[in-house]
């Protein structure tokens, strides 16, 4: 009998809707109890503005795992505690209670229909570049590079830890 390979998963946090903060850590609890997964570790919650959408300010953080879950069923697994939120999708880039999003998959380039990793914005943001680089600092994003790279595009970006 073959057992999976576990992988290092990099999940992005983000919330603007109700309680943000206490939907981030309850996002965090949630994580920490996935089958097949453990929390290893996750960054300080973040204050940012809304980028390309409109609404109260987000609570964001990245949360790093390990995990056997193979990516899409992760992914499925982070849609279904997004639900558990009350998650509605009404239109692209819309306030929500809760947002969890693959960043990083080990070393994985994913591009099928319903998931792209790593993330096609993982160097655009500063909500998601942040707090990944307090976790682990000389992180490499496939195909692109050290994300510390990226740190001066997105430094208009105005972010705050709490």
């Amino acid at each position: 009998m073959q057992t999976a390979t576990a992988v290092i998963a990099y999940i992005g946090i983000g919330a603007n809707l109700g309680d943000a903060s206490a939907n981030v850590q309850d996002a965090l609890a949630r994580l920490a109890r996935l089958p097949g997964a453990s929390l290893l570790d996750a960054s300080a919650s973040y204050r940012t503005a809304p980028i390309d959408s409109s609404g109260d300010d987000y609570i964001n953080a990245v949360a790093r795992i390990s995990t056997t879950v193979p990516a899409e069923e992760l992914l499925l697994a982070l849609h279904a505690i997004e639900a558990a939120h009350g998650r509605e999708r009404p239109y692209r880039n819309a306030p929500r209670t809760l947002d969890l999003d693959l960043l990083l998959y080990g070393d994985a380039r994913i591009a099928s229909a319903t998931l792209t990793v790593p993330h096609p914005r993982i160097t655009e943001r500063a909500f998601v570049l942040v707090p990944l680089l307090a976790l682990a600092p000389a992180i490499v994003v496939p195909d692109l590079g050290p994300a510390q790279d990226y740190l001066a595009s997105v430094a208009d970006q105005a972010i705050s830890q709490l």
